[in-house]
């Protein structure tokens, strides 16, 4: 079974989520710690829970997604995974920090390695199908647990909203198109949990979002 501990954290409000499972084994996706009381309290939970920490995994690269990235290196020597088509986003950040003047932010590693489209991740014997929803950034990914209906979903669709687009990389056909083939025809009980804000469904969104 695959446990999901929620954090939202930094000015921007990013939701970062600890995945892990019996084993003990964990992801962290998308850490958006910025204060140190915040990279504290993720610490903590690792600790707290006896967890070992697998993957830095991240649905795509913008600002508020990876302030975590360094500390989560100098913690416990893992380096982030994500899309290669999201490498540009990745290395705009620090000019982002600098644009919303936000100090402090640390550079991310090198990338651990790349993910891709339709391939599977393992947490423990758990099964993730990777599904590429680029629009909001040009790389970005989604992870899905189909035997618990889970989407981890980064910022392609909120409850009742969408991903920006008019960030560079953006586009709102292409992120229309990614929700719609991607997200929209998996079975309407799936539970989102969106890069900022609520949990959400898939059927909820289908009935309910004046995006779509």
């Amino acid at each position: 079974m695959v446990h999901i501990q929620h954090f939202e954290f930094s000015p921007f409000q990013e939701n970062t989520y600890i995945l892990y499972t019996n084993d003990k084994t964990c992801w962290i996706i998308d850490p958006g710690c910025y204060f140190p009381e915040e990279k504290q309290k993720l610490k903590a939970f690792i600790a707290s829970n006896d967890l070992k920490v697998e993957r830095l995994l991240l649905t795509h690269c913008h600002l508020d997604h990876v302030f975590g990235n360094s500390f989560i290196y100098k913690e416990y020597g893992i380096e982030p995974e994500y899309h290669e088509l999201d490498e540009p986003t990745m290395k705009m950040a620090p000019i982002s920090a600098n644009m919303y003047n936000i100090p402090g932010f640390e550079p991310s590693p090198p990338v651990r390695s790349y993910l891709k489209e339709g391939q599977t991740l393992k947490l423990g014997s758990e099964e993730f199908e990777i599904r590429f929803c680029p629009g909001h950034a040009p790389g970005h990914v989604v992870f899905i647990h189909h035997n618990q209906r889970i989407v981890i979903g980064g910022d392609v669709i909120f409850r009742v909203s969408i991903g920006r687009t008019d960030l560079p990389g953006g586009n709102h056909a292409t992120l229309i198109q990614s929700i719609k083939e991607q997200i929209l025809t998996l079975p309407e009980d799936y539970t989102i949990y969106s890069g900022h804000g609520d949990t959400t469904t898939v059927g909820h969104e289908k009935k309910h979002n004046p995006f779509l």
